[in-house]
């Protein structure tokens, strides 16, 4: 039986604001007291009434042009009717018939719709107690993009889930953080068009994967065995590694959508359009990276995926401009000690961003002393260090360690001379053949001059001496 996948998807985004959608409480994910940021507004008491946050608007105006989407004239809130225990007020602004953008494609996919909502608070469940409510999230501005159903595999939902959290970031609306709760996906599934099968709250792209190619092959046993898949709301189990259905599938007119009386239309004119400007958007960061820099694109992709990194390697290679000649320009060579060395250092330490004394002309300064061969790779790993741990220069630990390498041919040959008298074996097995033995050698006498000698200059010398 040929059974084709159609997969849609509907991501939740929270955006950062620095208040909530409708109140002036704080928009704060990381607050840890419960109900701290609450108010009656958005606690849902009766008499209040709400006041659309403008920043909030704007972001998902933004979004829905970087997408390629169209952008309403005219774009209505409307209240969403259901009652679970985070939803104080019996009910949800959202929007239903008139969004705030429509249309649009990300990889491939069309972009159905992207609008604007209020996130519900969180339940807190103890085991074998009472279930609380954190009202701190209630409120908070609520991006949800919903997809036409493209996709047709958990690899290709993963990655467009991934780029979708990068324009968001790259946009500045969301961190978009999923072990924070700040990006949730819910998936609908069907097989040849058939009964459409949800799934909620995926926290991950792993699971948004799995979740997706097992429901896949679930419905397809049932199928092949001539049952019927039944249209129904499920989760997925990360320790059993499979969905399992909580409750039938609620179509729109189970929420009683109307407009939200209490919220005039919002209209959107051709001038305020005009004045959202998008920066620098990842496919176009790509482009310009392979153009400018011509990196691979594995390289590419590790800088693109992570905007402070791709940002300190552009201020390094700017500042590396000014430094050296262009011959000793070497994108390449940036990326390499940028990604390993210094990345490598920053994830020993626990080091953020932030927390990073070096400066991209610090680090330019080094990375010239390794392109220009004034220091050995060794040498540079010590500088990097010291770096790191006091924020110093890098021609100053330069200067204060004393780790130049040296062209003084009389101190190299002393240098060889005692590494040779001190290896019988390896120099008898080089002159057996064995070239890993001169390997060996050069890196004896690295060692004992602390990386003052040239590993190039030393090779040459080691076979004039030992031929």
């Amino acid at each position: 039986m040929n059974l084709t996948p159609t997969i849609g998807l509907e991501i939740h985004v929270e955006l950062k604001t620095k208040t909530k959608m409708f109140c002036g409480c704080l928009n704060d994910p990381d607050e840890k007291h419960p109900n701290i940021n609450v108010c009656p507004i958005c606690l849902g008491h009766p008499g209040v009434l709400p006041v659309i946050n403008r920043e909030a608007v704007k972001d998902v105006l933004k979004t829905g042009m970087a997408l390629s989407g169209k952008i309403a004239d005219r774009s209505q809130f409307d209240r969403k009717n259901y009652f679970y225990p985070d939803l104080s007020k019996g009910y949800q602004i959202s929007q239903y018939k008139h969004p705030l953008a429509e249309g649009g494609e990300l990889g491939g996919v069309r972009i159905r719709r992207i609008h604007l909502e209020e996130d519900t608070g969180r339940l807190l469940h103890k085991k074998g107690e009472e279930s609380l409510v954190d009202f701190n999230r209630a409120g908070i501005p609520l991006m949800e993009l919903v997809t036409e159903p493209d996709i047709v595999s958990g690899k290709d939902a993963k990655v467009f889930c991934a780029e979708f959290q990068l324009i968001s970031r790259y946009l500045g609306v969301s961190d978009a953080d999923m072990e924070k709760g700040q990006m949730r996906c819910e998936v609908n599934i069907s097989l040849n068009m058939g009964t459409k099968v949800e799934i909620k709250n995926l926290n991950s792209f792993r699971t948004v994967g799995k979740a997706i190619d097992y429901e896949i092959e679930r419905q397809k046993e049932i199928l092949e065995k001539g049952g019927e898949i039944g249209q129904e709301t499920r989760g997925w189990d990360d320790a059993k590694g499979k969905t399992f259905s909580q409750r039938k599938k609620e179509e729109a007119h189970d929420y009683r959508y109307f407009p939200e009386p209490d919220l005039p239309p919002l209209l959107i004119s051709s001038e305020e359009k005009n004045e959202i400007i998008l920066p620098e958007l990842p496919r176009e960061k790509r482009e310009r990276f392979k153009k400018e820099y011509g990196l691979k694109d594995e390289q590419i992709e590790i800088l693109v995926c992570d905007k402070k990194l791709s940002d300190f390697f552009e201020n390094t290679i700017s500042e590396l401009k000014g430094l050296k000649e262009s011959d000793f320009f070497q994108t390449e060579s940036v990326f390499n000690y940028l990604n390993s060395d210094l990345a490598g250092l920053m994830r020993q330490k626990y080091l953020a961003w932030e927390d990073l004394k070096i400066t991209p002309h610090s680090f330019g300064e080094l990375t010239a002393l390794i392109i220009g061969q004034e220091i050995s790779s060794r040498a540079a790993k010590d500088i990097l260090r010291k770096m790191i741990e006091t924020g110093k220069d890098a021609n100053v630990v330069f200067q204060e360690e004393g780790l130049g390498q040296t062209s003084d041919a009389g101190f190299i040959e002393k240098e060889i001379k005692k590494t040779i008298a001190q290896n019988p074996k390896a120099v008898g097995d080089y002159k057996k053949g064995k070239e890993e033995a001169l390997q060996f050698l050069i890196g004896q006498t690295m060692k004992e001059t602390k990386g003052k000698t040239n590993p190039e200059v030393l090779k040459e010398m080691f076979k004039k001496y030992l031929t």
